[in-house]
């Protein structure tokens, strides 16, 4: 059965079991408040975590994926509903009751100079300032995607520039690859309410890799980052700035050895092989994830994924293959590790500071592979 918005605002929440049937992946990024997580394939697996005596609301993307399942728990004698244009309809909804004011923009400014001073700001300066990130004139082209990342990251910038030690140009800069109505409504009201005047473009990057069978994600951040670069420079910019965090740096480091057979780093700083003159930057490099998201729901702050067509259109509620995160299952892994080592995470981000190429076997360097046998004898 299909349930609208508007009768669901009508019930009575003690009355409803809400559950999120997206990936775990995708409810981590945010999800209505008082929902449980179970992905649609175990619906029907996990009954014990459902109530028989509630009205059981199941949600996914955009409505799609989650009304076969509330079929089945009907026919296994639940009253189960199907949430009518599901999460996203959710958060524009949200949208609706609330006002991008003034006043609501100074207690976000205010919530990372005082309660996440620490956990914030000073580890973006950090970083900043230990990997020589900015220079004096540097005009630097920031990144919004539309997720919690980018959008913090802006307005550390906005608090770095606040300081002035330095003249520096920021440019806030949202590429839209083919969103949805819905997510570019989103993204528009987070930056107006975030005080975030961004400059926005369109490519249909979207439309290009969704018929892409092999990596398409892995494409889609290639054409991206060539159009962001592109358009960077275009508007006068040295350098672009990416919102990837000590987490990412961390989960691609276990990727590349447990996937990718190598030892590498997500690097905080990269110069441009295809942009003449062209930087990447990552400020947000030393800012652990947990922090982020406990800024997020201090401010009650919604924002959108990833939106690309694979999950605009409830694909990843789908255990379909495509939906498999290696990310996702890289986070667990650390998770679990953390459980019986506290210091796991610093140990891996460290350990491709402490390379001792005398216990290396063979390592590249500018493409060429050396190896430890050329100097054995010396």
């Amino acid at each position: 059965m299909i349930l609208t918005m508007d009768e669901w605002e009508q019930l009575q929440p003690e009355d409803c079991q809400l559950v999120d049937i997206r990936g775990e992946d995708a409810y981590q990024h945010g999800f209505i408040p008082g929902a449980v997580q179970i992905d649609a394939s175990e619906i029907l697996k996990k009954k014990e975590r459902l109530d028989r005596t509630k009205k059981v609301i199941l949600y996914c993307i955009r409505g799609a994926v989650s009304v076969e399942p509330a079929d089945r728990l009907c026919e296994a004698g639940y009253e189960a509903y199907s949430l009518e244009g599901g999460y996203n309809a959710w958060i524009l909804r949200q949208m609706e009751h609330e006002e991008a004011d003034e006043q609501r923009c100074s207690d976000i400014e205010k919530s990372i100079r005082k309660r996440f001073h620490k956990e914030l700001f000073s580890r973006f300066a950090k970083a900043v300032n230990t990997y020589e990130l900015m220079k004096p004139g540097d005009k630097i082209a920031v990144c919004i995607s539309g997720g919690k990342d980018s959008m913090l990251m802006a307005k550390l910038f906005q608090e770095l520039r606040r300081h002035n030690k330095f003249p520096f140009e920021l440019v806030f800069l949202v590429m839209d690859p083919g969103y949805s109505e819905a997510n570019r409504k989103v993204i528009e009201y987070n930056a107006k309410r975030l005080g975030i005047p961004v400059t926005i473009f369109e490519s249909r990057i979207f439309d290009a890799v969704y018929t892409v069978e092999k990596s398409p994600c892995y494409l889609c951040a290639r054409m991206r980052r060539g159009y962001l670069y592109h358009k960077a420079q275009e508007l006068g910019c040295n350098k672009i700035a990416l919102g990837h965090h000590y987490d990412d740096v961390i989960e691609t480091i276990l990727m590349g050895m447990l996937y990718g057979g190598q030892v590498q780093t997500m690097m905080p700083k990269l110069h441009s092989t295809n942009f003449a003159g062209m930087e990447l930057i990552r400020p947000m490099y030393l800012i652990r994830e947990e922090d982020i998201i406990r800024w997020r729901d201090y401010n009650g702050l919604r924002f959108i994924q990833c939106a690309c067509h694979f999950t605009d259109t409830c694909t990843t509620c789908e255990p379909d293959g495509r939906s498999v995160s290696k990310r996702m299952e890289i986070k667990n892994r650390i998770r679990e590790m953390k459980k019986t080592n506290p210091f796991v995470e610093s140990n891996i981000f460290k350990s491709v500071e402490n390379v001792n190429l005398n216990t290396v076997i063979a390592y590249k360097k500018d493409g060429q592979t050396h190896h430890f046998l050329e100097a054995y004898g010396e």
